[in-house]
């Protein structure tokens, strides 16, 4: 299954640091860098969008968040996703982390719910749990994480 965005802007709710504006170059066009690798970018804000990245209210509520990072009805856009820097770009969420009896993480689901882990028996619980589910849904998360915690594993 590929990756697909849920929108949530969780992944950019804390990379306010990580991308730093140095300035503004022309009208919605901005010199930046990727502050973890010292690599330059020009961050251009998606033209469907700079309605969005005008409205600085949202953004001074939450300092840490990515400069970039705005609301949309019940999703958080990326404005620059067109021009979005590489660490962006190849970033995948994780949605839940699985940990056992003894507290050790022994498995992570992307946002695709494709589980990553080498243990066989949080394996076949977790297809077992997916056999069961008749389609994916806005409450299919939630229902895998009650299976987890019914089958003793701790879910973050």
């Amino acid at each position: 299954m590929a990756f697909r965005c849920r929108m949530c802007g969780t992944c950019c709710m804390h990379l306010g640091d990580y991308i730093a504006i140095e300035r503004e170059v022309a009208p919605f066009t901005f010199a930046c860098e990727s502050v973890s690798t010292g690599t330059p970018f020009t961050a251009v804000v998606d033209e469907d969008k700079r309605e969005l990245f005008l409205d600085g209210s949202w953004i001074s509520q939450y300092p840490a968040a990515c400069r970039f990072l705005r609301p949309s009805g019940e999703h958080v856009l990326c404005t620059i996703h067109g021009t979005s820097p590489v660490q962006c770009r190849f970033y995948r969420c994780v949605v839940m982390r699985i940990y056992d009896k003894g507290g050790v993480l022994i498995g992570k689901v992307t946002g695709t719910l494709e589980l990553h882990s080498e243990d066989p028996a949080l394996r076949a619980i977790w297809d077992r749990a997916l056999q069961e589910i008749p389609e994916m849904t806005a409450s299919t998360e939630e229902s895998l994480r009650k299976v987890l915690g019914a089958n003793g594993y701790r879910v973050e």
